[in-house]
Protein backbone atom coordinates (compact mmCIF):
# COMPACT_ATOMS: atom_id res chain seq x y z
CA UNK A 1 0.00 0.00 0.00
CA UNK A 2 1.43 3.56 -1.11
CA UNK A 3 2.53 5.85 1.92
CA UNK A 4 0.95 8.41 0.52
CA UNK A 5 -3.10 9.72 0.31
CA UNK A 6 -2.27 12.14 -2.69
CA UNK A 7 0.12 13.03 -5.09
CA UNK A 8 0.16 15.26 -7.85
CA UNK A 9 3.12 15.24 -10.69
CA UNK A 10 3.41 18.15 -13.05
CA UNK A 11 -0.14 19.34 -12.62
CA UNK A 12 -0.71 22.08 -15.55
CA UNK A 13 -4.33 24.11 -15.37
CA UNK A 14 -5.18 26.64 -17.80
CA UNK A 15 -8.26 28.91 -18.86
CA UNK A 16 -7.88 30.50 -22.49
CA UNK A 17 -4.46 31.83 -22.98
CA UNK A 18 -4.02 31.96 -18.88
CA UNK A 19 -2.36 29.48 -17.34
CA UNK A 20 -3.43 28.85 -13.59
CA UNK A 21 -1.08 26.19 -12.53
CA UNK A 22 1.70 25.52 -13.75
CA UNK A 23 4.02 22.12 -13.75
CA UNK A 24 2.95 21.49 -9.55
CA UNK A 25 4.05 18.72 -7.60
CA UNK A 26 3.20 17.28 -4.49
CA UNK A 27 3.11 14.45 -2.23
CA UNK A 28 0.53 13.87 0.72
CA UNK A 29 1.84 11.40 3.60
CA UNK A 30 -1.11 9.46 5.10
CA UNK A 31 -2.42 10.73 8.19
CA UNK A 32 -1.26 14.22 7.66
CA UNK A 33 -2.30 17.85 7.06
CA UNK A 34 -1.03 19.92 4.09
CA UNK A 35 -1.79 23.63 3.66
CA UNK A 36 -1.55 25.60 0.70
CA UNK A 37 -1.25 29.45 1.20
CA UNK A 38 -1.17 32.09 -1.23
CA UNK A 39 -2.50 35.65 -2.18
CA UNK A 40 -5.95 35.81 -3.77
CA UNK A 41 -5.49 34.58 -7.53
CA UNK A 42 -2.18 32.43 -7.35
CA UNK A 43 -4.34 29.14 -8.32
CA UNK A 44 -5.43 27.46 -4.92
CA UNK A 45 -8.56 27.07 -5.35
CA UNK A 46 -8.42 25.57 -9.11
CA UNK A 47 -5.79 23.28 -7.12
CA UNK A 48 -8.46 21.99 -4.88
CA UNK A 49 -10.92 22.08 -7.87
CA UNK A 50 -8.53 19.01 -10.25
CA UNK A 51 -8.26 17.14 -6.85
CA UNK A 52 -12.15 17.46 -6.44
CA UNK A 53 -13.00 16.39 -9.97
CA UNK A 54 -15.00 19.58 -10.25
CA UNK A 55 -11.99 20.70 -13.29
CA UNK A 56 -9.76 18.38 -15.53
CA UNK A 57 -5.69 19.15 -15.91
CA UNK A 58 -4.14 19.95 -19.52
CA UNK A 59 -1.30 17.99 -18.24
CA UNK A 60 0.26 15.93 -15.31
CA UNK A 61 -1.57 13.39 -12.93
CA UNK A 62 -3.66 13.33 -9.69
CA UNK A 63 -3.50 10.03 -7.91
CA UNK A 64 -5.15 9.42 -4.67
CA UNK A 65 -4.79 6.47 -2.25
CA UNK A 66 -2.11 5.38 -4.89
CA UNK A 67 -5.37 5.02 -7.93
CA UNK A 68 -4.99 7.90 -10.95
CA UNK A 69 -8.11 9.92 -10.84
CA UNK A 70 -7.38 12.26 -13.56
CA UNK A 71 -4.54 13.12 -16.15
CA UNK A 72 -4.47 13.85 -19.89
CA UNK A 73 -6.70 10.56 -20.61
CA UNK A 74 -8.30 9.63 -17.48
CA UNK A 75 -10.85 11.50 -15.03
CA UNK A 76 -12.95 10.03 -12.55
CA UNK A 77 -15.95 12.04 -11.05
CA UNK A 78 -16.20 13.81 -8.08
CA UNK A 79 -18.30 10.99 -6.51
CA UNK A 80 -16.37 8.41 -7.41
CA UNK A 81 -12.65 9.98 -5.64
CA UNK A 82 -13.16 9.27 -1.59
CA UNK A 83 -12.69 12.68 -1.18
CA UNK A 84 -14.45 15.11 1.59
CA UNK A 85 -15.03 18.18 0.64
CA UNK A 86 -15.83 21.52 2.86
CA UNK A 87 -16.36 24.83 1.30
CA UNK A 88 -15.77 28.30 2.98
CA UNK A 89 -19.63 28.60 3.80
CA UNK A 90 -20.38 25.11 4.86
CA UNK A 91 -23.13 24.71 2.21
CA UNK A 92 -25.39 23.43 4.51
CA UNK A 93 -29.12 22.44 3.55
CA UNK A 94 -30.93 25.24 5.08
CA UNK A 95 -34.05 23.71 4.75
CA UNK A 96 -32.46 20.01 6.93
CA UNK A 97 -32.17 19.60 10.40
CA UNK A 98 -28.70 19.18 11.18
CA UNK A 99 -28.90 15.38 11.78
CA UNK A 100 -30.18 15.17 8.39
CA UNK A 101 -27.68 17.40 6.86
CA UNK A 102 -24.92 14.74 8.32
CA UNK A 103 -26.59 11.88 6.96
CA UNK A 104 -27.35 13.50 4.09
CA UNK A 105 -24.12 10.95 2.30
CA UNK A 106 -25.45 8.28 4.18
CA UNK A 107 -28.41 6.83 2.76
CA UNK A 108 -27.44 3.33 2.13
CA UNK A 109 -27.34 2.86 5.79
CA UNK A 110 -30.04 1.06 7.91
CA UNK A 111 -32.07 3.85 9.94
CA UNK A 112 -30.28 2.55 13.09
CA UNK A 113 -26.98 2.72 11.83
CA UNK A 114 -27.29 6.06 10.16
CA UNK A 115 -28.63 8.00 13.88
CA UNK A 116 -25.37 5.88 15.85
CA UNK A 117 -22.95 7.08 13.03
CA UNK A 118 -24.26 11.14 13.32
CA UNK A 119 -24.49 10.85 16.95
CA UNK A 120 -20.87 9.58 17.02
CA UNK A 121 -19.69 12.43 14.35
CA UNK A 122 -21.48 15.30 16.41
CA UNK A 123 -19.28 13.77 19.87
CA UNK A 124 -16.04 13.78 17.19
CA UNK A 125 -16.91 17.74 16.44
CA UNK A 126 -17.74 18.72 19.57
CA UNK A 127 -21.28 18.97 19.17
CA UNK A 128 -23.97 18.51 21.57
CA UNK A 129 -26.01 15.79 20.07
CA UNK A 130 -29.28 17.44 21.07
CA UNK A 131 -28.23 20.14 18.17
CA UNK A 132 -29.29 17.39 16.02
CA UNK A 133 -32.55 18.69 15.92
CA UNK A 134 -31.68 22.24 15.25
CA UNK A 135 -31.39 23.83 11.73
CA UNK A 136 -28.21 25.22 10.27
CA UNK A 137 -30.01 29.19 11.15
CA UNK A 138 -30.07 28.12 15.14
CA UNK A 139 -25.98 27.73 15.08
CA UNK A 140 -23.48 29.74 15.24
CA UNK A 141 -20.92 29.97 11.95
CA UNK A 142 -18.09 28.03 14.20
CA UNK A 143 -21.11 25.27 14.99
CA UNK A 144 -22.34 25.26 11.03
CA UNK A 145 -18.52 24.91 9.82
CA UNK A 146 -18.34 21.71 12.59
CA UNK A 147 -21.27 20.48 11.03
CA UNK A 148 -20.08 20.68 7.83
CA UNK A 149 -16.84 18.52 8.83
CA UNK A 150 -18.55 16.28 10.07
CA UNK A 151 -20.99 15.75 6.79
CA UNK A 152 -17.81 15.60 4.86
CA UNK A 153 -16.43 13.07 7.62
CA UNK A 154 -19.41 10.63 7.72
CA UNK A 155 -18.71 8.72 4.53
CA UNK A 156 -14.95 8.26 6.11
CA UNK A 157 -13.27 10.02 3.43
CA UNK A 158 -9.36 9.07 1.94
CA UNK A 159 -8.40 12.77 1.67
CA UNK A 160 -10.44 15.81 3.32
CA UNK A 161 -9.85 19.14 1.16
CA UNK A 162 -10.60 22.76 2.96
CA UNK A 163 -11.83 25.94 0.89
CA UNK A 164 -10.75 28.32 3.52
CA UNK A 165 -13.39 27.21 6.07
CA UNK A 166 -12.30 29.40 8.42
CA UNK A 167 -12.57 33.02 6.74
CA UNK A 168 -16.36 33.75 7.15
CA UNK A 169 -15.30 33.45 11.18
CA UNK A 170 -14.66 36.33 13.54
CA UNK A 171 -11.07 36.69 14.85
CA UNK A 172 -11.81 34.46 18.00
CA UNK A 173 -14.10 32.33 16.53
CA UNK A 174 -11.90 31.50 13.86
CA UNK A 175 -8.93 30.65 15.75
CA UNK A 176 -11.17 28.38 18.18
CA UNK A 177 -13.03 26.46 15.37
CA UNK A 178 -9.65 25.82 13.37
CA UNK A 179 -8.24 23.92 16.30
CA UNK A 180 -11.10 21.93 16.93
CA UNK A 181 -11.29 21.28 13.32
CA UNK A 182 -7.16 20.41 13.76
CA UNK A 183 -7.71 18.23 16.58
CA UNK A 184 -10.68 15.95 15.03
CA UNK A 185 -8.79 15.38 11.66
CA UNK A 186 -6.00 14.49 13.29
CA UNK A 187 -7.63 12.10 15.55
CA UNK A 188 -9.80 10.62 13.05
CA UNK A 189 -6.30 10.14 11.11
CA UNK A 190 -7.52 11.58 7.80
CA UNK A 191 -5.48 13.04 5.19
CA UNK A 192 -6.26 16.84 4.69
CA UNK A 193 -5.38 19.47 2.28
CA UNK A 194 -5.95 23.51 3.41
CA UNK A 195 -6.05 26.22 0.68
CA UNK A 196 -5.95 29.49 2.89
CA UNK A 197 -4.61 33.03 2.55
CA UNK A 198 -4.07 33.58 6.02
CA UNK A 199 -0.32 32.99 6.85
CA UNK A 200 -0.82 32.14 10.52
CA UNK A 201 -3.62 29.71 9.53
CA UNK A 202 -1.45 28.04 7.13
CA UNK A 203 1.54 27.30 9.96
CA UNK A 204 -0.84 26.95 12.85
CA UNK A 205 -2.90 24.34 10.90
CA UNK A 206 -0.53 22.34 8.97
CA UNK A 207 2.28 20.13 9.62
CA UNK A 208 3.44 20.36 5.70
CA UNK A 209 3.09 23.97 4.27
CA UNK A 210 3.37 24.65 0.88
CA UNK A 211 3.64 28.46 -0.35
CA UNK A 212 2.12 29.10 -4.04
CA UNK A 213 2.79 32.22 -6.40
CA UNK A 214 1.90 32.70 -9.36
CA UNK A 215 0.42 28.80 -10.46
CA UNK A 216 3.83 27.51 -8.70
CA UNK A 217 4.79 26.73 -5.16
CA UNK A 218 7.76 28.88 -4.20
CA UNK A 219 8.37 26.43 -0.83
CA UNK A 220 7.45 22.88 0.60
CA UNK A 221 8.28 21.99 4.41
CA UNK A 222 7.19 21.87 7.85
CA UNK A 223 6.08 25.01 8.83
CA UNK A 224 9.28 25.93 10.50
CA UNK A 225 11.07 24.99 7.20
CA UNK A 226 9.33 27.95 5.47
CA UNK A 227 9.15 30.69 7.82
CA UNK A 228 12.68 30.24 9.39
CA UNK A 229 14.69 29.16 5.97
CA UNK A 230 12.89 30.34 3.24
CA UNK A 231 14.06 30.10 0.04
CA UNK A 232 13.54 33.45 -1.28
CA UNK A 233 12.48 37.30 -0.64
CA UNK A 234 8.73 36.26 -1.58
CA UNK A 235 8.39 33.65 0.85
CA UNK A 236 9.94 34.91 3.65
CA UNK A 237 7.64 38.53 3.02
CA UNK A 238 4.93 36.31 2.68
CA UNK A 239 4.75 34.30 5.71
CA UNK A 240 5.36 37.26 8.04
CA UNK A 241 7.24 40.49 8.88
CA UNK A 242 11.02 40.90 8.00
CA UNK A 243 13.69 42.73 8.42
CA UNK A 244 16.03 43.23 5.50
CA UNK A 245 19.24 44.75 5.60
CA UNK A 246 22.20 45.09 3.27
CA UNK A 247 25.49 42.90 4.55
CA UNK A 248 28.64 41.27 3.69
CA UNK A 249 28.37 37.72 4.21
CA UNK A 250 31.08 35.67 4.95
CA UNK A 251 30.74 31.51 5.81
CA UNK A 252 29.01 31.87 9.18
CA UNK A 253 28.94 35.43 10.28
CA UNK A 254 27.95 38.76 8.29
CA UNK A 255 28.66 42.71 8.74
CA UNK A 256 25.42 44.99 9.06
CA UNK A 257 23.99 47.97 10.48
CA UNK A 258 23.33 45.85 13.59
CA UNK A 259 27.29 44.59 13.47
CA UNK A 260 28.46 40.89 13.07
CA UNK A 261 25.62 38.77 13.26
CA UNK A 262 25.55 35.33 12.53
CA UNK A 263 23.98 33.54 9.84
CA UNK A 264 22.63 30.23 8.54
CA UNK A 265 24.66 28.11 6.04
CA UNK A 266 24.60 29.83 2.51
CA UNK A 267 26.54 29.84 -0.80
CA UNK A 268 26.17 33.37 -1.29
CA UNK A 269 29.06 35.35 0.17
CA UNK A 270 30.07 38.66 -0.03
CA UNK A 271 27.55 42.39 -1.00
CA UNK A 272 24.22 40.23 0.01
CA UNK A 273 21.18 40.91 1.73
CA UNK A 274 20.37 39.37 5.58
CA UNK A 275 17.00 38.74 6.67
CA UNK A 276 15.71 38.51 10.53
CA UNK A 277 12.20 38.37 11.95
CA UNK A 278 11.07 41.06 13.96
CA UNK A 279 10.65 38.70 16.96
CA UNK A 280 14.52 37.90 16.58
CA UNK A 281 15.31 41.05 17.76
CA UNK A 282 15.07 42.89 21.14
CA UNK A 283 15.63 46.74 22.23
CA UNK A 284 17.50 47.74 25.25
CA UNK A 285 18.00 50.63 26.84
CA UNK A 286 21.28 52.27 26.71
CA UNK A 287 21.79 53.78 30.08
CA UNK A 288 22.95 57.42 30.56
CA UNK A 289 26.02 56.91 31.63
CA UNK A 290 26.68 53.63 28.96
CA UNK A 291 28.27 53.66 25.72
CA UNK A 292 25.52 55.36 23.37
CA UNK A 293 27.88 54.46 20.22
CA UNK A 294 26.33 52.48 17.39
CA UNK A 295 22.53 53.05 19.46
CA UNK A 296 19.98 53.34 17.56
CA UNK A 297 16.47 55.46 18.27
CA UNK A 298 12.93 54.73 19.11
CA UNK A 299 10.93 56.49 16.48
CA UNK A 300 7.72 54.94 16.88
CA UNK A 301 5.84 52.56 18.95
CA UNK A 302 2.82 50.25 18.28
CA UNK A 303 1.18 48.67 21.44
CA UNK A 304 -0.24 44.92 20.54
CA UNK A 305 -1.30 43.92 24.44
CA UNK A 306 1.02 41.22 24.73
CA UNK A 307 3.67 42.42 22.32
CA UNK A 308 4.77 46.22 20.98
CA UNK A 309 6.37 46.73 17.90
CA UNK A 310 9.37 49.32 17.93
CA UNK A 311 10.73 51.40 15.12
CA UNK A 312 14.27 52.42 15.18
CA UNK A 313 16.12 54.14 13.64
CA UNK A 314 19.80 53.11 13.09
CA UNK A 315 23.31 54.97 12.39
CA UNK A 316 23.60 54.90 8.81
CA UNK A 317 21.85 56.12 5.87
CA UNK A 318 19.85 52.64 6.09
CA UNK A 319 15.93 52.34 6.51
CA UNK A 320 14.48 51.98 9.91
CA UNK A 321 13.65 48.83 11.18
CA UNK A 322 10.96 46.92 13.93
CA UNK A 323 11.54 45.35 16.63
CA UNK A 324 8.78 42.61 18.55
CA UNK A 325 9.05 42.25 21.65
CA UNK A 326 7.16 41.84 25.26
CA UNK A 327 4.52 45.49 25.77
CA UNK A 328 6.51 44.92 29.82
CA UNK A 329 8.74 47.83 30.05
CA UNK A 330 9.44 48.72 26.14
CA UNK A 331 11.29 51.29 25.43
CA UNK A 332 9.53 54.60 24.79
CA UNK A 333 9.90 56.68 21.79
CA UNK A 334 13.28 58.97 21.68
CA UNK A 335 14.76 56.53 23.78
CA UNK A 336 18.27 55.18 22.75
CA UNK A 337 18.62 51.31 22.13
CA UNK A 338 21.10 48.58 21.28
CA UNK A 339 19.73 45.82 19.30
CA UNK A 340 20.01 42.49 20.55
CA UNK A 341 20.06 39.12 18.09
CA UNK A 342 18.18 35.66 18.87
CA UNK A 343 19.61 32.82 16.52
CA UNK A 344 20.79 33.76 12.72
CA UNK A 345 19.97 35.57 9.75
CA UNK A 346 18.88 33.85 6.31
CA UNK A 347 20.93 35.44 3.29
CA UNK A 348 19.57 36.38 -0.25
CA UNK A 349 21.46 37.48 -2.76
CA UNK A 350 21.45 41.12 -2.78
CA UNK A 351 18.34 42.74 -4.35
CA UNK A 352 19.07 44.67 -8.19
Amino acid sequence: MSTEAMRIDGLVKGFGSHTVLDQLDLALPRGSTTAVVGASGCGKTTLLRLIAGFERPDDGSIAIGGRTVADTTVCIPPHHRDVGYVAQDGALFPHLTVERNIAYGLRGLRSAAVKARVAELLDMVALPRDHGARRPHELSGGQQQRVALARALARQPALMLLDEPFSALDTGLRAATRKSVATTLTQAGVTTLLVTHDQEEALSFADQVAVMRCGRFTQVGTPGEVYLTPRDRYTAAFLGECVFLPATVGSTTADCALGRISVRGSDIHGTATVMLRPEQLSATLVGDCGDAAGAGTVIASEFLGSDVIVTIDLPGDGPPINVRQASIDAPEVNAKVRIEITGAAVVFEKQR
